[in-house]
């Protein structure tokens, strides 16, 4: 019986991964950000311009939207620490898209780089 380990193991030699030295290069060169984490650690703190997704959810949103049923859009996504990201990324080649990479060491690897963090702003009632 394979185990999430051996699942992610096997995801990541299937996809491709870009270091968190070339992220930003590579977000800005997608068409598309995708957090694929939970609804909580999205609110969090994110990568500024990433939309959520949860990973449980993915394939059904991005099939009901039309902007991103493309198969050339170039995505990039990330998880916590890319075990997520991966069986994500594998989903996406499953389906047929041409262009996904996940970032190796997901969000903490981003937030321990020092790079930006989008968090959402505070209601308050005072």
């Amino acid at each position: 019986m394979k185990t999430a380990h051996d699942l992610v193991a096997q995801a990541k030699s299937r996809i491709h991964e870009v270091a968190v030295e070339q992220a930003e290069e590579a977000i800005r060169a997608a068409d598309v950000l995708i957090d694929v984490r939970e609804a909580d650690e999205y609110a969090a703190g994110h990568i500024p311009g990433a939309v959520h997704m949860s990973r449980g959810m993915l394939e059904f949103k991005l099939s009901n939207m039309p902007d991103l049923t493309s198969r050339d859009l170039h995505v990039v996504l990330y998880c916590k620490t890319s075990g997520r990201g991966a069986l994500a990324a594998c989903a996406l080649k499953d389906m047929g898209y041409l262009n996904v990479q996940s970032i190796a060491g997901g969000y903490d690897a981003w937030v321990s780089a020092g790079k930006p963090v989008a968090r959402p702003e505070q209601v308050s009632f005072d």
